[in-house]
């Protein structure tokens, strides 16, 4: 092959970045008319190795790096850049073209050219190589489109060094690729999708960030899975979503949507489909759902904790119904009555989850409430002329509730309470057969109008997490012989995992101060209390403290081991209650128990039973539903 072709190719040869995407590789040629007429070869080599497969060589006599003018670049580390991307093209070396064409490739590779032309000069001593090349320009500035989710502070900390340097292709790239990566890991549907260098310096970055379009609901029967006409209303799910019209399609977002909507209640299924939008870049939303049955009857039964003696007395039987999507919007109504020996309890409550119109996810609940609980908690006691005491309670009000900070929730609440004891056969009686008092006010019944304010800290939902519950109840005498008094009181609960084990801490207590019915004392001992004793039967007082300790393990299965300790007190406020009933009936005021006990996960939350032993050397069975308070 004459030199004169050689030239023509390393004439035709040249590399740049050019048009817009700054990423994108381009090749340029020219026109071979325009080639300069041959000039004869002193020397030249034929390739004999197996790599060239026969490509004629030239012998280059000196490589050099210059201008896109030819001149001498004005930076001489960007020469210094240039010349140290070179591999094959050195001084005194026989070249093909393809190896020149490597080197051409390797230069625009080091992100700081915008074009390298290669252009060989017949010489007095031989070959001259000239790579021209045309540095990119100083970066000066960045306009970033389109990314509505992305931090800026993320692209400010990107180029935070760069003002003034030559803009480095592969820099740039680096920078793509994790804004890219910021998108995946948060499950954002975004990417950059163009790049250009534009005058003066300016980075332009085009970010692409899938929108939600529309969001379309469609009820599934639950046994065919066919469409159907669905009772929900659709503003009731569209407003739990965080997901939005015209927002960037989130998918963690969306997962955290279909479990609020689980989490209503009202739906047995729930799942969302994106579907692409025509050729944007925004997706529809498909909610496919999947409604349960809006209510029902049922029954059951449990166990009073108020009631310690007997075989079958502290059993009780339940009827219920409740209606868990009235309206179609979410809300609750539930009736419910319980019915023992002695307890007899009927329930009304009526729930708005989130009442209508509200921005900050207020609750209401109206509940009614007719019970006759037993009072051996304060006024229990053998006596052979004497049956036990009841507490009937007609209680009706109002409250509402919504969060308030990330993990704290709070409730407000206004409740009314007409309460009263009876003995065994109903009538109403106004002192014990202690000859304690039963009411603060001496009537037959206490009235009290209740306005209540409580706070809840809950980090998690499972066991090794803090809990914490601060309550004020306030009595207002709005009638003269309305009770007027203050009760505060205060629970936490911390878990800590230690290995295969768990130890959870628990403390509580209280305080009343002002007239306040005597059945409404702070009980202390008892399954939810101090094991070891019977409900109650460490004392009663105005103030109390109680403290608990345990460890537990898991066994095998769903079985669970436990070694607990709790001590309480009633700090020596006991002859502060009106009518001493705990003095009456020389409860210590004080004591601790401790034992063992095991537990298994249910539907209903953890079966406990537990033996327990107290200081006065008495032992125990215990048997609860669900954690302790």
């Amino acid at each position: 092959i004459p030199f004169s072709l050689f030239r023509r190719r390393l004439l035709l040869l040249r590399i740049a970045h050019g048009g817009g995407n700054p990423l994108l590789v381009a090749a340029e040629t020219l026109n071979p008319s325009s080639i300069p007429a041959p000039i004869a070869l002193p020397r030249r080599q034929k390739d004999g190795g197996g790599g060239g497969g026969g490509e004629e060589r030239v012998l280059i006599s000196e490589v050099a790096v210059r201008g896109k003018d030819g001149e001498p670049l004005e930076r001489p580390e960007l020469e210094a850049a240039a010349a140290a991307a070179l591999r094959a093209c050195r001084p005194n070396a026989a070249l093909t073209v393809r190896e020149v064409q490597e080197d051409v490739h390797r230069v625009v590779e080091s992100g700081l050219f915008r074009s390298c032309m290669p252009v060989a000069v017949d010489t007095r001593d031989g070959i001259r190589l000239v790579f021209e090349v045309e540095p990119n320009q100083d970066f000066h500035g960045l306009v970033c489109e389109g990314a509505n989710m992305l931090p800026s502070k993320f692209l400010e900390d990107a180029f935070h060094d760069r003002h003034g340097k030559i803009i480095n292709i592969r820099h740039l790239d680096q920078v793509i690729k994790s804004v890219n990566g910021w998108y995946q890991e948060r499950g954002l549907t975004g990417l950059v999708s163009y790049a250009e260098i534009l005058s003066g310096g300016i980075l332009r970055l085009q970010v692409s960030e899938a929108e939600v379009n529309n969001i379309n609901i469609r009820f599934l029967d639950r046994r065919t899975g066919e469409p159907t006409v669905g009772k929900t209303q659709p503003e009731t799910i569209l407003r739990h979503l965080t997901t939005k019209k015209g927002q960037a399609y989130n998918r963690a977002q969306v997962k955290r949507d279909v479990e609020t909507i689980l989490t209503m209640g009202i739906m047995e299924d729930v799942t969302i489909i994106p579907q692409p939008v025509g050729d944007s870049n925004k997706v529809d939303l498909v909610m496919n759902l999947v409604e349960r049955p809006s209510g029902g009857f049922s029954a059951g039964g449990g166990i009073s904790s108020g009631i310690t003696n007997g075989p079958l007395s502290g059993l009780i039987g339940s009827f219920a119904y409740s209606h868990r999507n009235v309206f179609g919007r979410n809300k609750k109504l539930n009736l419910s009555l319980e019915r023992g020996q002695i307890d007899s309890i009927f329930r009304l409550n009526y729930t708005d989850p989130w009442i209508d119109g509200d921005n900050k996810r207020t609750s209401r609940t109206i509940m009614v409430q007719n019970s006759r609980t037993p009072g051996t908690l304060i006024h229990g006691g053998d006596h052979p002329d004497h049956g036990p005491i009841t507490i009937g309670r007609v209680t009706a009000g109002i409250e509402y509730s919504r969060p308030f900070r990330p993990k704290w929730s709070g409730t407000l609440g206004l409740i009314f309470q007409h309460a009263g004891a009876r003995d065994d056969k109903g009538n109403p009686i106004i002192r014990d057969f202690y000859n304690s008092q039963l009411t603060a006010s001496g009537n037959a019944y206490d009235d009290t109008l209740l306005a209540k304010l409580e706070s809840v800290y809950t980090d998690s939902g499972d066991r090794s997490s803090t809990m914490f519950v601060f309550n004020i109840e306030q009595g207002l005498p709005i009638l003269p012989e309305w009770l007027s008094f203050n009760r505060v009181t205060a629970r936490l609960r911390q878990g800590y995992e230690i290995g295969p084990a768990r130890l959870l801490l628990s403390a509580s207590g209280g305080h009343v101060e002002g007239n306040f019915s005597p059945h409404e004392a702070f009980a202390i001992g008892g399954t939810n209390s101090v094991r070891g004793y019977e409900e109650g039967a460490v004392g009663s007082g105005r103030s109390y403290a109680v403290g608990s300790g345990e460890v537990s393990c898991r066994m095998f299965g769903p079985l669970e081991g436990v070694v607990f300790g709790d001590y309480g007190s009633d700090l020596s406020s006991g002859p502060k209650v009106p009518g001493d009933p705990a003095g009456a009936r020389g409860k210590p005021g004080s004591g601790y128990g401790y034992g063992v006990g095991v537990r298994v996960d249910s539907p209903l939350g953890p079966l406990r039973l537990e033996y327990a032993f107290n200081d006065k050397q008495a032992r125990r069975f215990h048997f609860g539903v669900g954690y302790r308070n």
